[in-house]
């Protein structure tokens, strides 16, 4: 038998829950001002860091590469996304960012305003322990 999360626990998955809605809520209506699906917002973001071959974003958004060839072919045909060789590897294709589709993710970015209200509110040191416990949910937190 699974033991019982205790009320702390579950508030506090709650409150997680219902941080991520709001965020995905705000993310949508977000891309939607720019014509975009939130997946097609979610790549042009990722790529906006850097270029990446389709299985590499498929592996970061946790989807299958298929979906994301359509979502690059949508974001090409409106010229915010370009296919080129990868310098590395002449065969492999890199998806990434035209002028246009950097300054869309820009805008895009600039738009989030939940993301950043909240997290306002906390005092640096506070921010620097929530990103810290945050990591070591996620087991990324550096040694």
């Amino acid at each position: 038998m699974t033991p019982r999360a205790d009320p702390l626990t579950v508030e506090v998955v709650d409150l997680i829950g219902t941080i991520v809605a709001r965020y995905h809520e705000e993310y949508e209506h977000a891309a939607s001002q720019h014509s975009l699906t939130g997946a097609q917002a979610r790549v042009l973001g990722l790529l906006a860091v850097e270029p990446l071959p389709m299985r590499r974003i498929a592996q970061r958004l946790k989807c299958e590469p298929s979906n994301i060839t359509g979502i690059v072919d949508r974001l090409e045909s409106r010229g915010l996304v370009e296919r080129r060789p990868d310098p590395a590897d002449r065969r492999v294709k890199l998806a990434a960012p035209t002028a246009d589709g950097r300054r869309t993710a820009e805008r895009l970015r600039g738009s989030l305003h939940f993301a950043r209200e909240p997290l306002s509110q906390l005092t640096v040191t506070e921010r620097t322990l929530l990103k810290e416990l945050l990591q070591r949910m996620l087991g990324t937190a550096p040694e």
